[in-house]
């Protein structure tokens, strides 16, 4: 091959580099779409949690999806009534409506700790709920009780879920309420509530009182001296378990629980949630 071929071959390569990269030029300049500077004000103002509760990947997902109109501003259960208000300002809207948005928080419907509870076996499979639910409902002798193995505290984006005695107990300064925790408990125990909800009963076991307590010593036993003492008949029986109704128990005492439940309780299986704020 000649020095002219080769000369020739380089020259057109060389135009056709320079023509290419013109035209991506151009086509950069006029095509280009410019960030909405709303993105980033909306980002900056997002509680960081990526928790997906929004329905979307992530804060910049919830974000993207507001500015095309995709989300509602109400669908952060971590930024509240706060967040709608900046949002709605960021975007232009008018007449934020937070009426009835109160801070969520999980709790856990289970006492039973390790030293409350009875085994039926040892269990020497994944250290994993989920997985110890397969094989006979894990080891506790209670089936509707905490597995132990914290798949709701490795699913927490918050670090607002810790395992003491093999019990899920949730550190409520830390809890945004997004609902990740629910989602991995296979027993169900996990529930999304009001921060202001003034008491619960710590217990999903269905059994009668003796069979109940056989298997754990913080179970409910559906005594009935919660239902008996209550002030305000906000207690009752269903299913072998104190069931609340809070809207008779707000109005006990000027809208707050006067939490004699708590002290009557004989297992001490109802809690209140002011106590587990200062826990």
């Amino acid at each position: 091959m000649d020095t002219n071929t080769i000369f020739a071959a380089i020259s057109s390569v060389t135009v056709i580099g320079v023509i290419c990269a013109a035209v991506l030029c151009i086509a950069s300049k006029f095509m280009n779409v410019k960030d909405d500077e709303r993105l980033a004000q909306l980002a900056e103002i997002m509680p960081g949690a990526n928790c997906g509760a929004c329905g979307f990947p992530g804060c910049t997902g919830f974000a993207k999806a507001l500015i095309s109109g995709d989300a509602k501003t109400n669908q952060c259960p971590p930024g509240g009534a706060e967040l709608i208000v900046k949002i709605s300002g960021i975007l232009g809207l008018s007449g934020a409506d937070t009426e009835g948005i109160t801070k969520k928080t999980a709790v856990v419907y289970c006492s039973g700790d390790i030293s409350a509870r009875q085994k039926k076996m040892e269990y020497k499979g994944i250290q994993s709920c989920a997985a110890a639910k397969q094989l006979f409902a894990g080891e506790s002798a209670c089936a509707f009780g905490c597995l132990g193995y914290g798949d709701c505290q490795i699913a927490c984006p918050c670090s607002a879920i810790c395992m003491e005695e093999d019990l899920a107990r949730i550190i409520m300064p830390n809890c945004t309420g997004c609902g990740l925790c629910v989602k991995a408990c296979p027993n169900k125990l996990i529930s999304i509530v009001n921060a202001d909800t003034p008491v619960f009963t710590a217990c999903k076991n269905i059994e009668k009182g003796a069979a109940a307590r056989k298997k754990c010593t913080s179970a409910c036993i559906a005594c009935g001296k919660c239902v008996r003492e209550c002030p305000g008949s906000a207690i009752v029986m269903e299913n072998n378990l104190a069931v609340i109704n809070y809207e008779k128990c707000k109005l006990i005492n000027d809208k707050q629980s006067c939490g004699h439940c708590i002290e009557v309780c004989v297992t001490k299986c109802i809690k209140g949630i002011e106590l587990l704020k200062a826990t």
